[in-house]
């Protein structure tokens, strides 16, 4: 049985070694080694961020991933967050060299401020670029710099598009509510490099190859989860194109394994489970409904029921259970009632999963109450806000404490759940 352990503070990353970086420049910025002969990593690390997007724990820190594409005409695709602009900057100039090259186009794919907050920085550094972006983008962008006159450099591009830098051809590829409306990818037909905006992103440092499938799954559920179908359109379109590199717009650049990375984001996208298994997510006050989660999951591992991953949500992070009830194909949930009603760990899970459009899953149900249970009525009635949930019987009721007479009950839904043919 596995047991989340609880993220209790911020552990700052150790800087890595790999074969992308060949000097790291001033505390918070890497150069990193071409991904191709033009196309060089200009991003920014930020290990002191303690929240991304104000709620998202990231211990391990994170990164705002930038390129540079020199060639007769110099490009820049993306920006920066605010909080590492001034390193941006100087990756911009140490990359360009002293030939006086000067970047041409700014290609924004996504105008959300931790990618395009340093825009106006960029501006005021080369006055005469152009900004390369759908017709929403460039009207998103008047929200987040009011004094920037944006009307006379822009350049808008719709999906297919081209536009060519000497050499290099890119594409551009429109990607809305994936997972903002005006986003977009491009393509450089030439070497096969596929600039993926927010998707195939992770919660890491550029550098870190290190567990992605954990990090980007809880990237993606929590960030992108909504929006499965558009996640489905963009990678239909996707599937004509031919690419060998993926680089996001946080944590590491993708080379290998590329049919990996493909068939989780279509699981995910699709909303099915990668793993046969169970969430045994609980909330408890005084330890009754914990012990009864404890139990519960010992029954359903001796009932076969695969992996089993016991959550305490009043002592972790939500987003962290999130990407578990995606990963996994069943759920049992223990709640114990509070002020009649949902004791508000588990009330906030179930809230985060409708939002995220969680669907197809089996679930069962145990609720604690001293006098007046209603913890099972009320995560049924969030449950029934999902599509395809499905609920299984018997629902349990504890009163206070675990007694000998609940065993049977506990055991008769462990067998069911294991029983249960969805995988």
């Amino acid at each position: 049985m596995q047991t989340h352990k609880p993220i209790t503070q911020h552990h700052l990353s150790a800087r890595f070694q790999s074969q992308f970086f060949v000097v790291i420049l001033q505390e918070n910025y890497t150069v990193m080694n071409s991904l191709t002969s033009n196309i060089r990593f200009i991003g920014a690390e930020d290990e002191n961020l303690d929240l991304f997007e104000g709620q998202y724990p990231i211990p391990n820190g994170i990164s705002y991933n930038s390129y540079l594409i020199v060639d007769e005409c110099v490009a820049v695709v993306d920006s920066v967050d605010v909080r590492r602009c001034a390193d941006w900057l100087a990756a911009i100039e140490d990359s360009l060299g002293d030939d006086g090259s000067r970047p041409r186009y700014l290609i924004v794919q996504h105008v959300e401020p931790d990618h395009s907050g340093s825009i106006k920085a960029l501006i005021d550094r080369y006055p005469d670029i152009r900004i390369v972006s759908t017709a929403k983008a460039a009207a998103m962008l008047a929200n987040f710099f009011e004094d920037v006159d944006f009307a006379g450099r822009s350049h808008v591009v719709a999906d297919g598009d081209t536009l060519s830098l000497g050499r290099t051809t890119l594409r551009f590829v429109t990607a809305p509510m994936v997972h903002w409306p005006e986003v977009m990818m491009t393509l450089d037909e030439q070497d096969g490099v596929l600039f993926s905006a927010d998707a195939f992103g992770t919660f890491a440092m550029s550098a870190s190859t290190d567990a992605w499938d954990t990090e980007a799954r809880r990237y993606y559920t929590n960030i992108v989860g909504r929006f499965g179908s558009s996640v489905q359109a963009v990678m239909k379109k996707l599937a004509s194109l031919k690419f060998t590199t993926i680089a996001p717009l946080h944590g590491p650049v993708l080379t290998d394994n590329l049919a990996h990375y493909w068939k989780l984001y279509d699981k995910w996208s699709r909303y099915e489970p990668e793993t046969r298994g169970v969430l045994v997510a609980y909330a408890s006050i005084y330890g009754g409904t914990a012990e009864v989660a404890r139990r519960m999951a010992a029954k359903l591992e001796a009932e076969g029921a695969g992996e089993v991953v016991l959550f305490d949500l009043s002592r972790h992070d939500v987003s962290y259970a999130v990407a578990e009830a995606f990963r996994l194909s069943h759920m049992v949930l223990c709640s114990v009632t509070y002020d009649a009603a949902l004791f508000p760990a588990m009330h906030d899970f179930l809230y985060h999963l409708e939002r995220k459009n969680m669907c197809g899953r089996t679930v069962g149900l145990v609720e604690n109450g001293s006098w007046a249970p209603a913890a099972n009525r009320l995560m049924a009635e969030m449950l029934g806000k999902m599509k395809d949930m499905t609920i299984v019987e018997p629902m349990v009721t504890i009163h206070s404490r675990l007694h000998h007479d609940d065993l049977p009950a506990l055991r008769a839904l462990a067998t069911v759940i294991a029983r249960d043919p969805q995988q």
